[in-house]
């Protein structure tokens, strides 16, 4: 499926801070704004007892930065508001980002320091991406990190990505995205659906089932509409009752009914036991109802087939950023090489220098380490996986990281990172990161 070729991309200059363009109006003045640059996404640290994240928003972004432009409208803004100077002005009027970006694909692991993502270009042309680069990673990967851990609690039960309503309408559609690159099986949000082919499902809320006289008119006009085959929400008053009358009307053909309110565990087990007993043995039974990570885990001895999560997704389960940084590492000096270059403050520290990345495997195939190094990238051997793929050259976007086809290729990277990595991934418990991160230079 591919999207609609409507759809167009907002500009996204302005997803910035003020600081950025004064940096780069500091710079032009000093001469350095086009030394060639290296910076580097990374985060210091998990969340707290989080043992992996998982990388998301990559595609959006490249997608945005291959929009990166200064039009008339914001020339208009910076110059009247003083923002910048002329000088500044007639650099951003023929702004247009032409470095190379390497990054982890989406749907990979990462761990503390993890060269995420790595842009190489000019100062003037990779210190404005930051805030917008960020702001992409930094939620995007909350929510897939958050999503893949419902997605291990739900074993082989499909999630369906409802929580549009509980977050900004743009964070909606980046969440349903990331959600779904993290192992979601759908979502309720349209606008996901259309610019990344992302499925989409729904039927109805409480308010239908009130609008009619009894709970039977709503059944049956639902029924009539979408078919026996549609999901009844079967507790807006007696669920028992709503139960018998959904079988009763749809027969054995009715696809489901969905609880989202009381105990889930006990309830989900007598409507199944009523289920079976109305001869409706194929009639799903889907949950809603703020779930999270460790309520989905709570439910897994009970007959749910699958799982409706909203709030909790949409605001990263308790971790709603990434806590990525975006650094300087490396810089042309006045000869042409490139040193590296680092933050030394306590505990924001940072390494300095180009980086590459391995993940070394055992002879199972198991991950066992997080290599991060400096300077030209070894041979590998049969155990280290290159983790580093390149985005954009010379300003240009590589096909296959974006749109409907990103989105599948790192739903797919997603499921392989996992089976790659250690059982202890599958705990919810708190810990440390499931693998460490060995430093090299070379």
């Amino acid at each position: 499926m591919s999207t609609s070729a409507s759809w167009d991309h907002p500009r996204t200059s302005f997803y910035t801070d003020h600081y950025e363009l004064t940096m780069l109006q500091a710079s032009l003045h000093s001469g350095a704004a086009h030394r060639r640059s290296v910076f580097e996404a990374f985060a210091r640290r998990l969340p707290d007892g989080r043992r992996y994240g998982i990388v998301a928003g990559t595609g959006r972004l490249l997608e945005g930065i291959a929009d990166f432009r200064f039009g008339e409208a914001e020339l208009d803004f910076l110059g009247r508001t003083g923002v910048v100077n002329r000088d500044t002005l007639d650099y951003l009027a023929n702004y247009r980002f032409s470095g190379d970006i390497w990054g982890y694909p989406e749907g990979e692991a990462y761990f503390p320091n993890s060269p995420i993502l790595i842009v190489e270009s000019t100062f003037a042309e990779a210190c404005m991406l930051e805030t917008y680069l960020l702001s992409v990673l930094n939620h995007d990967s909350a929510i897939a990190s958050a999503a893949s851990r419902m997605i291990t609690a739900a074993g082989n039960r499909p999630c369906i990505e409802m929580g549009s309503r509980r977050t900004h309408e743009e964070s909606a559609v980046a969440a349903a995205r990331a959600a779904v690159i993290a192992g979601f099986d759908s979502t309720s949000n349209l606008e996901a659906g259309f610019r990344y082919g992302i499925k989409t499902v729904g039927t109805a809320a409480h308010s239908f089932t009130l609008l009619h006289d009894t709970e039977r008119e709503a059944f049956e006009a639902q029924i009539a509409s979408l078919g026996p085959g549609t999901s009844l929400l079967v507790d807006t008053y007696d669920v028992e009752a709503a139960v018998r009358a959904a079988v009763e009307l749809a027969g054995p053909r009715l696809g489901g009914v969905r609880l989202d309110s009381g105990d889930l565990v006990a309830q989900a087990q007598w409507v199944r036991r009523l289920l079976d007993e109305l001869g409706n043995v194929n009639t799903n039974i889907v949950v809603t109802s703020d779930l999270d990570e460790f309520a989905i885990a709570a439910l897994q001895s009970a007959p749910v087939d699958s799982y409706g999560v909203g709030t909790s997704l949409v605001t990263g389960s308790g971790a709603p950023t990434a806590s990525m940084v975006y650094k300087l590492v490396s810089r042309t000096d006045d000869a042409g090489n490139f040193v590296s270059v680092a933050k030394t403050a306590k505990n924001k520290t940072s390494m300095g220098g180009r980086k590459y990345a391995l993940r070394k495997l055992n002879e199972r195939g198991v991950a066992t380490q997080e290599i991060v190094g400096i300077g030209h990238r070894p041979e590998d051997d049969d155990n280290d996986r290159p983790l580093l793929q390149q985005f954009m050259k010379n300003g240009e976007l590589l096909p296959g990281w974006t749109g409907h086809e990103g989105v599948v290729r790192a739903r797919q990277r997603h499921a392989d990172t996992m089976a790659e990595l250690p059982g202890v991934v599958n705990r919810l418990q708190r810990g440390e990161p499931a693998i460490p991160t060995i430093y090299e230079e070379n």
